[in-house]
């Protein structure tokens, strides 16, 4: 499945940064870097009218449940821009915003 028509699915560029600011406060964990380097992949492909990255390398590189999250995401894209209003809420909901980011860790061991 190609993921190329993504960035035209929004109501309007609010509406993906919205989306975007979710994928990266609150799924893309620098201290999972293989991960991350995945989700943010994605969070640019919803801008990008070109492949960043395919829905296999997502599967590799992402664990449950992000990567349900993803695939919700994806079919509420295709869906409509109500679906994706839901998607942010239920997500934020879901999903604590990522606090550390590995600073304090590193910090902690330098300490």
């Amino acid at each position: 499945m190609t993921l190329t028509d993504l960035s035209h699915g929004f109501r309007d560029d609010d509406q993906r940064r919205r989306v975007q600011a979710v994928i990266h406060d609150r799924l893309a964990d620098d201290r999972e870097p293989q991960e991350c380097r995945y989700l943010m992949r994605f969070w640019w492909q919803l801008c990008m009218p070109y492949q960043q990255v395919s829905m296999e390398q997502l599967s590799l590189n992402v664990r449950e449940p992000k990567l349900a999250v993803l695939e919700r995401l994806i079919s509420a894209i295709r869906a409509s821009h109500d679906e994706i209003d839901v998607w942010v809420a239920t997500t934020q909901e879901a999903f604590s915003v990522i606090q550390d980011r590995g600073f304090r860790s590193a910090a902690e061991s330098n300490g």
